[in-house]
C-alpha cells in the first residue's frame, strides 16, 4: 500500500510557526480548489522546514546577518529536490533569489498595516513617558523613537503567541505587530489598535505572501498560475526594487509601500512612497513616486536611488537598536 509521501504530486516547504502554517494551509487550499488533480488524498503534502530565524531566537535578527534568515534552508530543500514549492511572508524573502529558484505567484494582499498591542494603554501616543515596547522590527523601532523619543524600545523576538506571552508578563509595555498576521491567524482582537500609513510606513511587501518554486518545474507553475494576484505582484516588486537599490536587510529601517490607484486595473497609475530612517529615529528621509504601472520598478529603484544618495555613507550605523 501506498503511503501518503509516496503519492504526493506536490510538496510544499514551509517555516513550522502558527502563522506560517497558516498561510501554508491557504495556499494548499487554493491550490486544490483551482487544481482538482491535486485533490485526492495525499496529492499534497506539507513539509516543516526549521530556519535560522526560528532557531535563534535570543539575539537581534540584525545581528545575525539579515538576508535569508528565514528563507536559506528552504530555498536549499528546493534546490535538493526535497520540496517543489515554498510558501514564505514576502518581507522576509531576500532581493535577490539564488540561482534556479523563481518567484510566480502572490496571493492577494492583506492589510498592510501595523498593530499597536499594550498592556495597558490602546495607543502608542498613550503610553507614559519612559515606557518600554518591544519590537523585533528595527523599522518599528526607528518609527517609534522618531514619535516618541521618550521611550525605551527593546528587541522582542518569537512568533506571535511568544510575544503575546512576553507581553503578558511584563517584559514590555506593548509590542507591534503586522495586522495582517493577526487577521491570518483569527486574533485581530488582540491589536489595540491600528496605525494608519502616514503614521508608520510598513515595511516593503507587509500583508503580501509569496510562493516559489524551481524555474523549470512547468508543473509547479501551471498549479500556481491561478492563484497570482498580479496588483499584488505589481506593486511588491515597485517595493522590492526600492529595497534592492538601497540594498536593504534586517539591519536597516526601510519603509515602502507601492498602490494602484484601481486594483482591478494593474496597467494603470501607480502610487509609491518610501522612506529610510536612523536607527535612533532622529533622522528620516522620504520621496514618492507616481507614474504608470508600467514603469513601477524603475520608479521604485529610482526612489531607491535618491534616498541612497541623501543618506550617504554610515547612515544605518548610527544607533542601532
Amino acid at each position: 500500500m501506498m503511503t501518503a509521501i509516496e503519492k504526493s504530486k506536490l510538496r510544499i516547504g514551509t517555516r513550522g510557526s502558527p502563522l506560517a502554517l497558516a498561510q501554508t494551509h491557504q495556499v494548499r487550499d487554493l491550490l486544490i480548489a483551482a487544481n482538482p488533480d491535486l485533490g485526492e488524498p495525499g496529492a499534497v503534502t506539507i513539509e516543516v522546514i526549521k530556519t535560522t530565524g526560528d532557531a535563534i531566537l535570543d539575539r537581534p535578527l540584525s545581528e545575525l546577518g539579515g538576508k535569508g534568515l528565514f528563507t536559506r534552508e528552504i530555498d536549499d530543500a528546493m534546490l535538493a529536490g526535497t520540496i517543489d514549492i515554498a510558501v514564505h511572508s514576502m518581507k522576509d524573502v531576500p532581493t535577490y533569489l539564488p540561482d534556479g529558484i523563481v518567484l510566480p505567484c502572490m496571493l492577494e494582499r492583506e492589510d498592510v498595516r501595523d498593530a499597536f498591542l499594550g498592556r495597558d494603554h490602546a495607543r502608542l501616543a498613550d503610553l507614559p513617558e519612559g515606557s518600554v515596547v518591544g519590537t523585533a522590527s528595527l523599522r518599528r523601532g526607528a518609527q517609534i523613537l522618531a514619535m516618541r523619543p521618550d521611550i525605551k524600545v527593546i528587541s522582542f523576538r518569537g512568533n506571535v503567541q511568544t510575544r503575546l506571552d512576553k507581553l503578558a508578563r511584563g517584559e514590555a509595555d506593548a509590542t507591534m505587530l503586522a495586522i495582517a498576521g493577526l487577521n491570518r491567524l483569527g486574533m485581530a482582537d488582540k491589536a489595540s489598535s491600528v496605525l494608519e500609513i502616514d503614521e508608520m510606513l510598513p515595511a516593503v511587501a507587509q500583508g503580501a505572501v509569496g510562493v516559489t518554486c524551481r524555474a523549470g518545474d512547468e508543473t509547479a507553475h501551471r498549479w500556481l498560475a491561478p492563484l497570482n494576484h498580479r496588483a499584488t505582484q505589481l506593486c511588491v516588486e515597485i517595493e522590492r526594487a526600492f529595497l534592492t537599490r538601497l540594498d536593504g536587510s534586517c539591519r536597516t529601517p526601510i519603509g515602502g509601500l507601492a498602490r494602484l490607484k484601481r486594483v482591478e486595473d494593474p496597467s494603470g497609475t501607480v502610487f509609491f512612497r518610501g522612506m529610510i530612517i536612523r536607527t535612533d529615529g532622529k533622522v528620516i528621509h522620504q520621496t514618492t513616486r507616481e507614474g504608470l504601472a508600467a514603469d513601477g520598478i524603475a520608479l521604485g529603484d529610482d526612489a531607491g536611488a535618491e534616498l541612497l544618495a541623501k543618506a550617504g555613507p554610515g547612515f544605518f550605523q548610527v544607533g542601532a537598536l
